[in-house]
């Protein structure tokens, strides 16, 4: 806004305007909410945008709340014929009429789409774009089989963002990888229940239960005996497979929990099912692997 021809007043207007609102928000989304003293619908939004704010200000999002009373210069400005009216502004621009917005959801769901197509910076986001990369390097260290690296690398991640979910997958996971279940039972153990509902750390609970069920087994041939004597010995082929995921050999596993299921798909309260599925959930839902074995359980159960 221009001040030449401006009194005193509407100068001093303009420049806390431009201090206040202009200037956050070249790098915030700022709301600007119009509202007087004598308005009823103004009171009753206040609590509610006030709220909103809070919420999302750690996303980038500031509120200024504009007297039309003792800033009529501003508001004729940007034309407020009644009130209460609410803009939100980006980089010294209005960018969305949020004036029809009463409720909670509302105000989110016009603020989520905003801040999903702006280039707001934050200290949250900001971090988030440091560390994207070295998750991606976690994840490729520890698909190479570089377990001990990959752990330094998550744990290095989550000094610097504690709360971070792929962050903490990843290093419970590394740890299973190096046979420290135990240790990444006890990390688990520890963090709060919010996270562990996350689907990174639930599939890592998953992967925690598979390592228990997959145990080193020395008796694979005395097992397989007992399997070729009687064929019905679930306890032995249940076993069996615990011993061949310990090795890595999930084709195996599969087979021997799919070949329970078909004999006695409810032998141990579906324990072979339940065993099979938290293997699909650990190697991943997405994986060619998972969806061949999916097919092969869907024709023993519906076939």
């Amino acid at each position: 806004m221009a001040t030449l021809g401006l009194s005193e007043a509407e100068k001093t207007a303009v420049e806390a305007f431009r201090r206040d609102v202009v200037e956050p928000s070249m790098t915030q989304l700022v709301i600007v909410d119009f509202w007087a003293e004598w308005c009823g619908p103004c009171k009753q939004l206040t609590p509610v945008i006030e709220k909103i704010a809070a919420e999302y200000a750690p996303k980038g999002v500031k509120l200024v709340k504009i007297n039309v009373d003792e800033n009529r210069f501003i508001a004729s400005q940007f034309r407020v014929q009644s009130i209460p009216t609410v803009y939100a502004l980006f980089q010294g621009q209005p960018v969305a009429d949020l004036t029809q917005a009463r409720t909670e959801a509302q105000y989110r769901k016009m603020l989520d789409q905003l801040l999903s197509q702006l280039p707001i910076q934050t200290p949250e986001k900001s971090l988030t774009e440091q560390i994207a990369p070295l998750l991606a390097m976690g994840e490729e260290v520890l698909a190479s089989g570089d377990a001990q690296r990959a752990l330094s690398i998550f744990t290095q991640i989550i000094d610097m963002a504690p709360g971070n979910a792929d962050a903490q997958a990843g290093q419970l996971r590394a740890l299973i990888a190096m046979g420290e279940a135990g240790e990444a039972e006890v990390i688990y153990g520890e963090l709060p229940e919010d996270l562990k509902k996350n689907a990174a750390i639930a599939r890592v609970r998953s992967a925690l239960d598979l390592a228990k069920a997959a145990q080193p087994v020395d008796n694979l041939a005395e097992l397989q005996q007992r399997l070729s004597a009687n064929p019905d010995d679930h306890a032995a082929r249940f076993e069996l497979a615990g011993g061949l995921m310990a090795q890595g050999d999930n084709d195996g596993a599969a087979d021997a929990l799919l070949e329970i299921i078909r004999r006695e798909r409810d032998w141990n309260d579906g324990a072979a099912r339940s065993q099979l599925l938290k293997l699909f959930e650990v190697v991943g839902l997405e994986d060619p692997w998972v969806s061949a074995q999916r097919r092969r359980l869907s024709a023993i159960l519906f076939g």
